[in-house]
């Protein structure tokens, strides 16, 4: 099953976060990532996907503009996406910089597309998503894959 992780990334921070949930997907039996930036990812990508991890950094409390674009430009796949999986990432320039904020943002996007919605595992945070500031350290990566996992073994089950 393809899990589509999609992304933008201006500085890189949120390309590397991106990538460690690629490789939790890829470390999960039966699923593969699809590793896509805003500007890459097509309307099949998002069909074609039984769930969808996307990250954005974190800009004046929100998503960036390019990753709002997608959600709002794929509205027509919208019927189509109920039941899928979805999460969300971040990265920040402070701790108190909006990371939650945007991963709810994020959420609430997956929710008006019908999806089934999911944050980190317990391993990782139990919270919201996978977060951190600055360039993700070695825990960050840590949980970015176990969210890639987390994602993949619920799509696996839902088998949409």
């Amino acid at each position: 099953m393809k899990i589509l992780v999609l992304y933008f990334s201006k500085g890189g921070n949120t390309r590397k976060l991106a990538q460690a949930v690629a490789e939790g997907v890829d470390g999960t039996e039966g699923a593969q990532a699809v590793l896509k930036t805003c500007e890459e990812v097509t309307k099949e990508d998002f069909l074609g996907a039984g769930g969808i991890v996307a990250g954005s950094p974190v800009y004046f409390g929100g998503m960036a503009a390019e990753l709002k674009q997608i959600f709002d430009g794929f509205v027509s796949t919208r019927r189509k996406m109920e039941g899928k999986v979805g999460a969300a990432f971040t990265t920040s320039g402070d701790a108190t910089g909006g990371k939650e904020t945007t991963m709810m943002g994020i959420l609430q996007s997956f929710l008006i597309y019908g999806m089934v919605i999911t944050g980190d595992p317990m391993a990782a945070t139990g919270h919201y998503g996978v977060a951190c500031v600055g360039a993700p350290d070695e825990k960050a990566i840590e949980n970015g894959k176990l969210l890639g996992r987390r994602v993949a073994d619920l799509a696996l089950k839902l088998g949409k």
